[in-house]
């Protein structure tokens, strides 16, 4: 493996932890403007973290060692994600080893990990934030495997670096039912697995209505800087695998310096796209009802397996 497959990787990783922020930063400012405010600027999200970065951890008594570790182990876990995933190039070290149920297993640590925090302070809402997190997660995963296998199936392999570099040479099959099922059964599961809206809203501090805010409200100091940036990182991560998938086209698939300085120019541009597109369609949308939010993520398993059943049909014939 030439210099430019571990550079690539490491490119991805410090894109995933740099961008991060920028992309969160990216998406308020998108807000504010659309809602009439000037806004903080993209660079507020870094100024928070760098603030948080200062002051020290304060653990609630009574907590293990599933509160302290998780802060670290959520950014670990995605950080090996943004290293796995094609984001780049698909000429890595480690592209053998970036297979579809790998990545998914991993981003379900990640939301295991914050849901066992949650439980571990023995508080009212780190209880029903963990309950509600993992009866969405439980809906989440098999729709993102099912999503993804549908695009799988053509290229013959769950590797995703071998998934994206045969959607590159044939990009006709986005197109195609099954591409478009997979898109939009996709887009709902990174929505829920963020907690962006109309399923969760970040910025709320209502018990009714938060999941992901009630997990961590006992974080403070150097502990919720780490758990602001990894889930900053698991949205980055994920638009990019969504980029990655369904517009593959900026996407290195050799090993070359110039590929790679056009795939980061394509990827900085698709995320934020994405991320710019989502933020807008926060405005518009209002949040679903916590009750009503299987039967979204229901259907969407629904839109994916229809994606797979259409994606054996169509090999088959």
């Amino acid at each position: 493996m030439s210099a430019i497959g571990h550079v690539a990787v490491a490119l991805q990783a410090g894109v995933v932890v740099v961008g991060a922020p920028l992309l969160a930063g990216l998406m308020r400012q998108v807000r504010a403007r659309l809602e009439g405010r000037a806004g903080a600027g993209v660079l507020q999200p870094w100024r928070d973290i760098r603030k948080l970065l200062r002051r020290e951890s304060i653990r609630p008594v009574g907590t293990g060692p599933a509160f302290r570790t998780a802060p670290a182990l959520l950014v670990a876990t995605t950080l090996v994600v943004g290293s796995l995933v094609p984001l780049l190039s698909t000429d890595t070290p480690v592209a053998g080893r970036a297979d579809l149920i790998l990545v998914v297993a991993l981003l379900a640590l990640g939301t295991v990990t914050l849901a066992l925090a949650g439980l571990d302070t023995g508080t009212a809402f780190g209880g029903m934030g963990a309950s509600r997190e993992m009866t969405i997660a439980a809906l989440v995963e098999p729709t993102l495997l099912m999503a993804v296998f549908a695009l799988s199936t053509p290229a013959g392999t769950t590797n995703l670096p071998a998934i994206v570099a045969d959607v590159v040479h044939d990009p006709s099959r986005l197109a195609s039912p099954a591409g478009l099922l997979a898109a939009a059964a996709l887009a709902v599961a990174v929505l829920a697995e963020t907690g962006r809206l109309p399923l969760d809203n970040p910025s709320t501090h209502l018990e009714l209505t938060m999941v992901h805010e009630a997990m961590v409200l006992e974080y403070a100091g150097r502990d919720l800087a780490l758990v602001e940036l990894g889930a900053q990182m698991r949205l980055t991560v994920l638009l990019g695998l969504l980029a990655a998938l369904f517009a593959p086209w900026g996407i290195a698939t050799t090993a070359s310096a110039a590929g790679l300085a056009l795939a980061l120019v394509a990827l900085t541009a698709k995320v934020a796209l994405f991320g710019a597109l989502l933020a807008t369609a926060e405005v518009l949308w209002a949040k679903i009802r916590l009750f009503r939010v299987p039967e979204l993520l229901a259907g969407s398993f629904l839109l994916a397996l229809l994606a797979v059943a259409s994606s054996f049909f169509l090999s088959g014939a």
